[in-house]
């Protein structure tokens, strides 16, 4: 595991800059402010105390403590089985488990990307404890079931954290395999996702009707559709929330490109706009796990310093969404 040493030398060396999208980020020069001191606590932390544990949030329901920044592996993760290409995703373990990370989101869609995680997941043992969350994504229950399997195989265990029906689709035939799963002790927690804003609604019928643990919607300082109806019906609801595309596929870094980053961001331990970007999502209280995705050592670095330090309040979170308008 990475030293607290080690893990602030690297970030406090990032620069701010334009990423060219979601996952593989551009490595060009970035502006940094002072490197704050990191924080922590089990609950929203408002002042600044040195510690090197990331901040964890708790399921509504089981109360189970998870690491707030997790790891998504969409494209990033879709590599072959060259030792090059692979090099720099071990080292993005490396930096995501050093700094306490263990939610690790894939799916089948993405490729290569269940295998590949959990090929180096087993190689280096980093997270020692990985939190592996994947999906279910075709239709029939003889498909969906050996597509579970499958998943089970690649990522080299028998029993998934949580297993989320993808997109929604032909949910009323895997819901049914994931309580089997579940009643059988082979999946923990079961959950949803979809990827668009126009699902959002949907998402929250299926979460009235239906009791689950886990949704997965996409959110960011830039869009905010979720905030309306599904984020509040997740609380009431008892139901986690996990954020697929934090960085709006980029297009945050595009909105600030060529600004400096504001002196109040070391207010919340920011030293820059990707950590900004990631405490807005999480300084919502129905949050609990954005899933950044990049092949980047670097960018993985900058983005679990956004697990520590104080999280914004709503007039700092709105602070933050102004900077992203203007």
């Amino acid at each position: 595991m990475l030293s607290r040493r080690a893990l602030l030398g690297v970030a406090g060396g990032l620069m701010v800059g334009c990423r060219k999208g979601q996952v593989d980020a551009v490595d060009g020069p970035r502006p940094t402010a002072a490197a704050a001191p990191i924080a922590t606590t089990a609950a929203t932390p408002t002042t600044s105390t040195e510690t090197t544990t990331m901040l964890t949030r708790a399921h509504p329901r089981t109360h189970e403590a998870l690491p707030v920044i997790g790891m998504g592996t969409w494209q990033t993760f879709d590599v072959g089985r060259d030792a090059g290409e692979r090099a720099p995703l071990r080292e993005v373990l490396a930096q995501f488990a050093g700094a306490g990370g263990q939610v690790i989101d894939s799916s089948p869609m993405y490729g290569r990307a269940e295998a590949v995680a959990g090929d180096l997941v087993a190689e280096t043992g980093a997270p020692a404890r990985p939190f592996w969350a994947t999906k279910v994504w075709t239709r029939g229950r003889s498909e969906g079931e050996a597509q579970i399997d499958r998943s089970m195989r690649l990522l080299r265990t028998d029993r998934l954290d949580l297993l989320q029906v993808h997109n929604l689709l032909d949910f009323d035939t895997h819901i049914a395999t994931l309580r089997r799963l579940r009643e059988a002790g082979r999946v923990r927690y079961l959950g949803i996702t979809h990827y668009t804003h126009s699902g959002l609604d949907e998402l929250e019928r299926v979460l009235r009707r239906e009791p689950l643990d886990f949704v997965q919607l996409p959110y960011s300082a830039a869009t905010r559709a979720a905030e309306q109806r599904l984020l509040p019906t997740a609380a009431e609801l008892g139901v986690a929330v996990l954020v697929m595309r934090p960085f709006d596929g980029g297009s945050l870094f595009e909105r600030v490109k060529g600004q400096p980053l504001p002196a109040w961001a070391a207010d919340l331990d920011c030293t820059s706009f990707g950590q900004l970007f990631l405490k807005f999502i999480l300084g919502h209280p129905a949050v609990h796990c954005p899933l950044p995705a990049t092949s980047s050592p670097k960018h993985m670095a900058d983005n679990v310093r956004a697990g520590f330090g104080r999280l914004p309040d709503a007039a700092e979170r709105e602070q933050i969404a102004a900077l992203v308008a203007g």
